[in-house]
């Protein structure tokens, strides 16, 4: 019963794929918790990127997943989420932050191989559930079929800048 109502308020606080005032409250409040690591689960952190339009940076809580050795974001509300489309239009480029900030490469996973990922997200991120239309014991046929729905990045270690005169290629 509890579970259920928290979930319709979670689902209407994002109501129309977007997040209304008090979730952009609560993920402001979230994104700094996140990044100073304190008070929250190891695997939440913040995601900051680039607006697209505003040139700004923007902070995002996220969860990161583990699974087969990676670690990747998953975007409980699909491809419409504002985080996805600057995360594209940056090219893959952001930074992680908790404690401290490490600049990342955010890897778009292709749709065939969604499926294992989300269904470990949904397992670890219980925020995300009520966008999620199945729970992590759901075959992963069922994954198979929402995949295309919902965006993967794998998180990678972005090369840092060439400091100048280094000799290699570009380097002047």
């Amino acid at each position: 019963m509890v579970v259920g109502w928290l979930y319709a308020a979670k689902r209407w606080m994002y109501r129309g794929g977007r997040p209304g005032f008090p979730a952009r409250v609560m993920n402001r409040l979230s994104a700094l918790q996140y990044s100073a690591g304190m008070l929250s689960p190891t695997r939440a952190m913040t995601l900051e990127v680039l607006g697209r339009r505003s040139g700004r940076v923007i902070s995002v809580p996220v969860v990161a997943v583990d699974h087969d050795g990676g670690r990747y974001l998953v975007s409980m509300l699909g491809d419409d989420a504002n985080w996805v489309r600057n995360v594209r239009a940056a090219g893959g480029r952001a930074v992680m932050r908790r404690r401290h900030a490490v600049p990342v490469h955010l890897l778009e996973v292709a749709t065939d191989a969604r499926a294992p990922i989300l269904r470990r997200y949904v397992a670890v991120a219980p925020g995300a559930r009520p966008h999620i239309p199945l729970g992590s014991d759901a075959p992963l046929t069922e994954f198979e079929r929402i995949a295309a729905h919902y965006p993967v990045f794998r998180i990678t270690p972005d090369d840092p800048p060439l400091p100048r005169g280094s000799g290699r290629a570009g380097g002047h």
